[in-house]
């Protein structure tokens, strides 16, 4: 009677402290983790059936101090192997095994599968739902004395345990339709993507190309350290397959992860070429384990670069691009000259023309600034109708007077065929900065944007030079 008034205790406050917990999955290891350590057992475990595989994989396990853990090493057991305890779950009858070498004679196959992992007595019962065995629950070298008790508390437990994976499976369906939208999106820059969970193994494909699919071995399972072998094993070439194997150990993955998002490994492949394996950091368990062509990543990169350095508009440099690289000459000590260009009564062209003849009006003054420019000028779009110009070695105000002389007849010539023989006018602000100046870009910005100030008092095209306290 202190037996089962004890079990049924440990049931309560296990239940108790796992709904501490927010989901589901940290519910179920929860639950094993108190009830393991409080009955005295060296494991606990759940085991879930693929039925159409015809095996079962061990999704939870807890051990005690000191007892090695056995989840990764029991991944696509054959159901075959412990066929007979299937046949006493179907005559609602739990395992109970109080001296292994009971079975050595009549169950050598199971004998051996448990004798390897150290086991002298174990009680299981299976996991029901509507009728039907979905797995099994079970405990490992428990207290002596107690197996029979412990059978019956299991069949309890059995049925919690049950009620936890489907909210388990209802959560995971939700969240994970969510994530793989997501990731499906991503993935189309990948050759292949996998979610991999580092702890169990297991692994499910978001992407996947035939020649990769036709690798795999089916019947050991979604496992990612068998399948990685086998499609590696063929497609990687020779001189890389054990830098790769090395790269895709997921036992000592979670130690080179750590403080960092993301890892990756070139390898010549025999199918792709030069492909680059990259694991991406999800969440505490899970990774995802992507391999893409370099030649695309190369493509992808250049494309990025050019987006994160180009005005959508215009395709010229915007601010920040632009910035960094007029900033970068100030610190080489490459003395020029710096304009600021607003087009004048901007808002008038958008109130009377339209929206769309203003954006014309600014993609062709962004035209005519970089045509008037050489290929080391720098031209960037500031936003709105601002712009500006960096004329590295422009240095003399003759020339200079020159030079925004040709960018307001170029700029006057433009022609907007909705706003008639209407020209176009921009104020300009100029400073120098001098060989060997030390200058910031914010002080040379505000010396030009000073100047600008003047030009925009005068009606037309009209540019106005920072005067320094020397001058």
């Amino acid at each position: 009677m202190k037996t089962n008034k004890k079990y049924a205790l440990i049931i309560n406050e296990a239940l108790r402290s796992a709904l501490d917990y927010d989901t589901p999955e940290e519910q179920i290891n929860e639950f094993i983790r108190f009830f393991g350590k409080h009955i005295g057992s060296d494991r606990i475990y759940i085991f879930e059936d693929d039925l159409e595989k015809s095996i079962t994989n061990n999704s939870y396990e807890w051990c005690a101090d000191g007892v090695e853990p056995q989840i990764n090493l029991l991944q696509a057991v054959e159901m075959e192997q412990i066929d007979w305890w299937y046949e006493a779950f179907d005559k609602e009858q739990n395992i109970i095994i109080k001296d292994m070498e009971t079975i050595k004679d009549e169950h050598p196959a199971s004998y051996e599968l448990l004798k390897e992992q150290n086991i002298q007595n174990l009680v299981v019962s299976p996991l029901r739902y509507k009728d039907s065995i979905h797995g099994f629950f079970g405990v490992d070298n428990p207290p002596e004395g107690d197996l029979d008790r412990l059978s019956v508390f299991l069949e309890m437990i059995g049925t919690l345990l049950v009620s936890l994976l489907k909210l388990r499976n209802s959560f995971h369906k939700s969240t994970e339709d969510a994530r793989f939208s997501g990731y499906t999106a991503l993935s189309q820059i990948y050759l292949s993507m996998h979610m991999v969970n580092i702890k169990t193994g297991m692994l499910q494909t978001i992407k996947s190309p035939n020649f990769v699919d036709e690798n795999l071995d089916l019947q050991s399972g979604p496992y990612f350290p068998v399948q990685i072998k086998n499609v590696m094993e063929q497609l990687a070439t020779e001189k890389y397959k054990r830098s790769v194997f090395e790269f895709t150990d997921i036992a000592t993955l979670a130690e080179r992860m750590k403080g960092k998002e993301t890892i990756v490994h070139e390898f010549l492949g025999t199918v792709s070429g030069w492909c680059k394996e990259r694991f991406i950091k999800v969440d505490a368990d899970n990774v995802l384990y992507c391999v893409e062509v370099i030649d695309e990543e190369k493509k992808r990169e250049n494309w990025l670069l050019y987006l994160s350095e180009t005005d959508r508009m215009t395709g010229i440099c915007n601010r920040g691009c632009g910035e960094r690289k007029i900033s970068e000459m100030l610190n080489k000590h490459i003395g020029g000259l710096l304009c600021l260009i607003d087009c004048d009564k901007f808002k008038a062209i958008n109130d009377t023309y339209g929206h769309a003849v203003g954006d014309s009006v600014i993609i062709a003054v962004a035209e005519t600034l970089q045509n008037s420019c050489r290929e080391n000028d720098i031209v960037l779009r500031l936003g709105g109708d601002e712009f500006a110009m960096y004329i590295p070695g422009l240095l003399d105000r003759q020339a200079a007077d020159l030079f925004t002389e040709r960018v307001f007849a170029a700029i006057s010539s433009i022609q907007i065929p909705e706003m008639g023989t209407k020209q176009i006018h921009v104020s300009m602000g100029a400073s120098f900065c001098l060989e060997d100046e030390e200058i910031s870009f914010d002080r040379l910005y505000k010396e030009a944007d000073e100047a600008m100030y003047q030009s925009k008092k005068v009606e037309g095209c009209c540019v106005t030079f920072y005067k320094h306290e020397k001058e």
